[in-house]
């Protein structure tokens, strides 16, 4: 949801010698910056400067557990959206959660439903339809920035279907505005 111009890339380095896919990969992009990192200083740059970062390229396992900090650092494991694509749409992309299923909540009605519904704005961005992502994206931006309709994970004491029902009504209010 960051409106900054987008121009960063990094990537985790395993141990080994030889130039890597990302290093042969970021060749074709010359005007986009990329950096190489060994997993604990990016780690720690995760957070004492999020900002340096649009994209990390990891494996699944340290790309995991990056996801997780990332969403701890911004407040809330319930916030963070993702996305495993495949541009060239040989295959399907995923769209989910970093939080997966959540088993030790399910049931209860206090899962943040924020990442599941930035997740399908992501989708809809990946599908063409950038109006209805852009919608999806300024409500979530409007409730987090101006509701008092939180989950329990927010400090607050909203269920699912509340933060759910206060995103619905602002997309619906943000579709309304649009020409």
């Amino acid at each position: 949801m960051s409106h900054r111009p987008r121009s960063q890339t990094g990537s985790f380095t395993p141990c080994h010698s030889g130039m890597s896919d990302f290093a042969l990969a970021s060749q074709a992009f010359p005007d986009i910056r990329t950096d190489q990192y060994h997993i604990d200083i990016l780690s720690t740059h995760f957070v004492r400067n999020p900002d340096w970062f649009d994209v990390v390229v990891a494996s699944n396992l340290f790309g995991d557990i990056l996801s997780d900090l990332a969403a701890a650092a911004v407040g809330s494991i319930g916030l963070a959206p993702s996305a495993n694509l495949n541009p060239e749409r040989q295959f399907p992309s995923m769209f989910e959660p970093v939080h997966g299923s959540a088993p030790d909540i399910a049931g209860k009605g206090i899962a943040n439903p924020i990442a599941q519904v930035w997740s399908g704005a992501l989708m809809l961005q990946h599908l063409g339809e950038a109006q209805a992502a852009q919608a999806v994206e300024v409500a979530l931006e409007s409730v987090l920035a101006t509701s008092d309709v939180c989950t329990p994970d927010l400090g607050g004491k909203a269920t699912t279907r509340e933060v759910g029902d206060a995103v619905a009504h602002q997309i619906s209010a943000t579709v309304a505005e649009q020409p």
